[in-house]
């Protein structure tokens, strides 16, 4: 996205009044400006400037009970209501791993932050806690709730408010990729592949042997990995949805990746979307970003774990599924059984 840094806040407010009802992400990518900017113009108004601390906001949220967490990036949203717990606060990772909010943060990558209320349709204030990279990207959202603390919100508000209130921000231009060193051959790639013991290791041995997760995905073999048709997402849907059988749905941004583990039940397409609208947990795909859709298998010292990957037309990971497992157990067949029954790339065009 081109970033254009002449709108000062006041013109930006003036092209906002014009279309109040339009989705903040959307006006942003019509208008030239990043999200980040939009919602720093109303500060002094309907937002507060505050500061992107994890340690003080990851343990304030703690207090104020029942939110519903956010996070997103172009191709799909992930949303789940519950309580921030068992924070972990690090230098170059944080952790909230409750039963219901799952995050892994990595705080380099919040740059801004912002309170925001806002009346919604039926006359309610709307509250949330809007942080943004040093882009303007929005890299995780915390919405109030009918049961969330008011009383604890305010208080970690006020803890977070940053000491000039201004009503505009400067971002910077997206950095370029750092160039890749002299790729891996198949045969390094298949070595370090099948030596695996946690799925951890995965990122770490892409980062040592040169090579882009979907490029080292294209090329290891399809015994390891296999493309399936671009309906596979919808079809595991329809096969796990409504059953016992618990999977784990990541979503993620450079940010921050907030996961999803249990059952799902209320799969509702709409338009390019597919939606999952269940008590706890909602999530929005756009099917028509989805390139390629990949199984996956990684050996751990439990035995094989098997995930579908999905990827967009930048040959970047939009998300992640895998079946629910305890460590220390193999995976479950269930979801074994699903994944290898989705059919395959072309199979409907196959002679």
């Amino acid at each position: 996205m081109t970033v254009n840094a002449a709108k000062t806040p006041a013109e930006i407010r003036s092209l906002r009044a014009l279309h109040p009802e339009m989705r903040e992400r959307d006006f942003a990518r019509i208008h030239a400006i990043s999200e980040g900017e939009l919602v720093a113009a109303e500060v002094g108004r309907s937002a507060i400037r505050l500061k992107p601390d994890l340690d003080i906001l990851l343990n304030g949220l703690t207090a104020v009970g029942e939110v519903m967490a956010l996070t997103r990036n172009e191709s799909a949203v992930h949303e789940k209501i519950g309580p921030y717990e068992k924070v972990v606060i690090g230098p170059m990772a944080s952790m909230v791993l409750g039963e219901q909010v799952d995050l892994r943060i990595f705080p380099t990558k919040w740059a801004f932050g912002f309170a925001v209320e806002k009346p919604g349709e039926d006359g309610a204030v709307r509250r949330s806690l809007q942080f943004f990279d040093a882009q303007g990207h929005a890299v995780h959202k915390v919405h109030a709730r009918p049961a969330t603390n008011l009383e604890a919100w305010s208080v970690l508000v006020t803890n977070l408010r940053h000491p000039e209130q201004v009503d505009a921000i400067t971002v910077t231009p997206q950095p370029p990729v750092a160039e890749l060193g002299e790729p891996a051959g198949v045969a390094a790639l298949r070595e370090r592949w099948q030596a695996l013991t946690d799925t951890h290791q995965f990122f770490g041995m892409l980062r040592k042997l040169n090579l882009h997760r979907l490029t080292a995905i294209e090329m290891v073999g399809e015994d390891l990995a296999w493309q399936l048709d671009a309906k596979a997402v919808e079809q595991m849907f329809a096969a796990v949805a409504g059953t016992d059988l618990p999977i784990m749905a990541f979503v993620g941004n450079h940010g921050c990746i907030q996961i999803h583990a249990g059952p799902v039940t209320n799969i509702k397409p709409m338009g390019p979307w597919l939606n999952v609208m269940d008590d706890t947990f909602h999530l929005h795909l756009r099917l028509d970003h989805i390139a390629s859709v990949w199984a996956v298998r990684k050996p751990t010292s439990d035995g094989h774990v098997t995930s579908v990957e999905v990827y967009d037309g930048n040959r970047e990971l939009i998300i992640q599924f895998f079946g629910k497992r305890q460590e220390g157990s193999d995976e479950r067949a269930g979801w074994r059984t699903a994944v290898e029954q989705l059919p395959l790339h072309n199979q409907s065009n196959a002679a």
